[in-house]
């Protein structure tokens, strides 16, 4: 079962890995049109009643696979609204072909002509709110009339996400929804034919720039606050600075007051609030607690803190009073087990600090997501582990990674990763963060090293993650 919003992921995935969305667009238009053959006898007059968007693309497809029946298709708006490139060139099919149909621009003019089946394309999984016009008038003929109703992937005005169905919804006899069942399909008083239009099994499976658009910010909006530094300055001012990449606001970074100088001399777009000592202790604990609690800030906890008893003890209390969304790196990694928090945490270990938590100890990580699987679940956090292939899980869902280079081996690409993942944490779930700040990281490492090749630093990736995050668009 897949919903509306995660479809659109997976289609972009597909695209992505050379199947793109004319090539889904004409299996699913086959798949409508043997549908309407299955209800519909030689000679039957059929009506397609077609939104500007690609559930319609999917029924001017089907027109052409349906020479032994009679089809009028109505298109409610403008032909040079239709809001998508492929959708619009299947529309301009029909027109040069001869096909009959028409533009509605006016509610008021909907006329739903006399027929034996009814194909309803006027909205897919993307509806949200009540119908406006001229789809509500058109939706209540469709329900009005004395036909087969065959919807196309869900019927018009039905939610595919949260279950908000619209006001009128579409009464549909059949749908033939694609690639696989929506949410509240089966609860219809519909035939219901899941329909395969041949997205490869990877578009789900892997990371892609589908999951990366689920993620994405709109806007500037939230603050980073890194807990890091002491004996190293370079993880958390990369951590920080990445955060601000990916659209946080602010971007605060929490050291030893004996580095603050030195972590602040990184990047003038940072915020460094220093503190007394040379390492991280519990003393600290309390006012970064609450400084944290107080500004709703996403915590990064783990950048070059190190591994002194006192840190690791702070960096313990620290998650047992903080209960907002915290991103756990580094040397941080290694209180996670057991531990007993009401934050919501990310981790992500590398190969080292995966098997230190109890995961498994291998370089292929790939071949054991099983296993960290079982760590998530057993844990109660998002993993995500970094490799040549990055694993993330939440215990139940679980996605791989490939995006990347070997290059990126350099020191400090993890710190960015944590910061990418902080940044995205403000807008999604820990686990959809998680998913698109591997892609993201990934992909700021390959182009970098298109030119740097494996002379690559990780301070240069920061240019690139905006490309990365608001560059790769959906077709």
């Amino acid at each position: 079962m897949i919903t509306g919003e995660r479809m659109a992921a997976v289609d972009a995935n597909a695209a992505a890995l050379g199947v793109p969305r004319k090539q889904l667009m004409e299996s699913s238009g086959n798949a409508v049109a043997r549908a309407v053959r299955s209800v519909a006898a030689p000679g039957d007059r059929v009506v397609i009643v077609a939104g500007r968007g690609n559930n319609g693309g999917d029924a001017f497809v089907a027109v052409r696979f349906l020479e032994e029946v009679e089809v009028t298709t109505l298109l409610l708006g403008r032909a040079a609204s239709i809001g998508t490139h492929i959708a619009h060139e299947n529309w301009a099919a029909l027109e040069a072909g001869g096909y009959d149909c028409q533009e509605v621009t006016d509610s008021r003019a909907f006329d739903l002509p006399p027929c034996d089946v009814i194909v309803d394309a006027v909205l897919g999984t993307g509806i949200s709110g009540d119908l406006r016009e001229p789809a509500a008038t058109a939706v209540r003929a469709i329900n009005g009339a004395d036909a087969t109703v065959i919807s196309v992937d869900v019927p018009s005005g039905f939610d595919a996400d949260g279950g908000d169905h619209a006001e009128p919804m579409v009464e549909a006899d059949h749908v033939v929804t694609f690639h696989d069942e929506k949410p509240g399909l089966e609860d219809l008083e519909a035939t219901l034919e899941v329909a395969d239009i041949g997205i490869p099994a990877a578009a789900e499976e892997r990371v892609g720039p589908g999951d990366v658009a689920l993620a994405r910010p709109d806007g500037r909006t939230g603050r980073a606050f890194v807990v890091g530094g002491g004996p190293y300055t370079g993880a958390p001012a990369l951590a920080a600075q990445a955060a601000l990449r990916t659209g946080a606001e602010l971007s605060f970074v929490a050291a030893p007051e004996q580095v603050a100088g030195e972590i602040q001399g990184y990047a003038a777009d940072l915020i460094v609030q220093p503190y007394a000592g040379d390492v991280l202790t519990p003393d600290q604990v309390e006012d970064l607690v609450e400084t944290a609690e107080r500004y709703d800030d996403v915590v990064v906890l783990g950048p070059g803190l190190g591994t002194a008893d006192e840190t690791l003890e702070a960096v313990e209390r620290f998650l047992e009073s903080y209960t907002g969304p915290a991103v756990i790196d580094a040397d941080a990694l290694a209180v996670v087990p057991g531990l007993e928090t009401d934050a919501t945490l990310v981790c992500t270990p590398n190969r080292r600090e995966l098997a230190r938590m109890g995961g498994p100890d291998t370089t292929d990580l790939e071949a054991v997501t099983s296993e960290i699987e079982a760590l998530s679940d057993d844990l109660g956090h998002v993993i995500l582990a970094k490799g040549a292939t990055d694993v993330i899980t939440d215990g139940e869902r679980t996605l791989t990674c490939r995006a990347g280079t070997p290059a990126m081996a350099v020191g400090g690409t993890g710190d960015l990763l944590a910061g990418i993942t902080a940044g995205l944490l403000e807008h999604v779930d820990p686990f959809e963060a998680a998913v698109a700040a591997a892609h993201v990281n990934g992909r700021a490492g390959e182009r970098v090293a298109e030119s740097a090749h494996d002379g690559l630093l990780a301070s240069e990736l920061l240019e690139a993650i905006p490309e990365a995050l608001w560059g790769e668009r959906d077709e």
